[in-house]
């Protein structure tokens, strides 16, 4: 009885710590597969890190630069009224250096808001959080009808949460994280189309591939794997795929011929998209070359190759570094090799000179490479056991990074396939916590 009548009361904060887990207990059977949860939850995770980590607030040197870098002079040109035009850090005119939809989207928010402006880049930097926070839907759809509703609900939340998906949503003013959506959704599409019947889900696929193609061109890598996928697997179910087949192709050719009129109309030639590829390799071919870029070369970067972009013309001087990294490569295929297989390494592996603090820079490279070697183990996994889109992820796995190899790596680049790659970690995980632990006999 005087142990009960001296009992010391729960504290504040322990009362503060039950309501919290009371909460909880209540939400999480609800929330951990409602689509609005998930993606209000990242998106204010992202917000917050905007604001409470300042980074709105870029660097003002060399004019900006880092603000959108290419895209954000274009931008710059085309809220000035000067166009889709001057890429780098002089007037030079109309360009092809970009793809357009991501540029015309800064031009129109420095429109609204301002030029390089603290507003301007906490708008641009919410829009990036916001199709991050989004793409938590694909994944956990992906997920979902592959492997399971565990899966599902552990990587989009994984997604939510993981500091290495806010980096480039938060920090860079780019299409990184539109064109992770972007693919998610056509990875989605792509397994869905596989059951759906009628028109509207062709019509889906044809304008998604428009839009990826206008957001980032490297996604059309891609393309074909993901429709030989549909027609192989419709075939099997005795299911026509020729005429969606050639609504799609329509839908996304009438989606991206406005843009190629344009580049003829200013060019006066063909030019698909984007006109930067020849300097793109050039930039990781050539002397000096070690699998990595070489960034003293680019016209942001060197004056003389600035002067050169001005006095010959963008497709002039394109095709110029072309012939200059195409001789290289003829010169030495078996250096060509060994720099395409480094570039394999850093892609998959991680570039230890990018970390901003080099002694972090093991550890950064050891959760990248730790993230790759369980997300190949998942894809092994998935295909010894037959899962439902196994062999979609090797295609993608397969089809998506190769350019980067004949040209270089950057972190940013692996970004657009990460869902995909979370989702092979989880199941892999998953399917490891599934192993019962064997008992030792005596």
């Amino acid at each position: 009885m005087a142990d009960a009548q001296t009992a010391t009361p729960p504290s504040r904060f322990d009362i503060l710590i039950s309501r919290i887990l009371n909460t909880y207990r209540h939400w999480w059977p609800k929330a951990r597969t409602s689509f609005f949860w998930m993606v209000l939850v990242a998106f204010v995770l992202r917000l917050a890190l905007i604001l409470i980590g300042h980074t709105y607030k870029f660097k003002t040197i060399d004019d900006n630069f880092s603000f959108g870098w290419e895209m954000g002079r274009i931008g710059r040109s085309i809220a000035s009224g000067q166009g889709f035009s001057n890429p780098f850090n002089e007037i030079s005119g109309p360009t092809a250096w970009e793809p357009p939809l991501y540029s015309y989207l800064i031009g129109g928010v420095f429109k609204l808001f301002g030029i390089y402006s603290h507003a301007s880049a906490l708008v641009l930097l919410s829009i990036n959080s916001f199709f991050s926070a989004l793409t938590c839907i694909p994944i956990f759809l992906i997920a979902k009808r592959c492997f399971s509703e565990k899966v599902a609900v552990w990587t989009s939340w994984i997604w939510a949460f993981l500091p290495s998906v806010m980096y480039w949503c938060t920090r860079w003013v780019w299409e990184t994280s539109l064109a992770a959506l972007l693919l998610a959704v056509i990875f989605w599409l792509t397994l869905d189309l596989e059951e759906r019947n009628g028109w509207k889900p062709w019509l889906e696929f044809g304008f998604l591939w428009g839009v990826a193609a206008l957001t980032n061109t490297s996604l059309l890598s891609f393309l074909p794997a993901s429709g030989l996928w549909v027609w192989y697997r419709r075939w099997k179910r005795e299911k026509s795929s020729l005429p969606g087949v050639v609504l799609a192709s329509v839908v996304c050719i009438v989606s991206i011929t406005p843009w190629l009129v344009r580049n003829h109309r200013i060019f006066g030639k063909f030019v698909f998209i984007r006109s930067n590829f020849g300097a793109e390799l050039r930039l990781g071919n050539g002397p000096g070359a070690n699998g990595t870029w070489m960034e003293y070369l680019h016209p942001s970067q060197n004056v003389s190759a600035m002067q050169q972009y001005r006095s010959m013309g963008e497709l002039a001087y394109v095709a110029e570094r072309k012939g200059q990294a195409i001789e290289f490569i003829r010169q030495d295929y078996g250096r060509f090799a060994v720099l395409s297989l480094k570039r394999f390494i850093y892609y998959w592996g991680g570039l230890p000179r990018l970390a901003e603090i080099p002694a972090l820079a093991p550890f950064k490279d050891s959760v990248f490479l730790a993230s790759t070697v369980l997300s190949f183990w998942g894809l092994a996994r998935a295909l010894r056991k037959r899962q439902q889109g196994a062999w979609l992820f090797l295609c993608l796995i397969l089809s998506y990074p190769t350019i980067y190899y004949f040209v270089f790596p950057h972190p940013r680049y692996r970004h657009p396939i990460e869902p995909e790659l979370g989702i092979l970690i989880v199941y892999v995980i998953s399917e490891a916590q599934k192993k019962p632990i064997p008992l030792e006999h005596p």
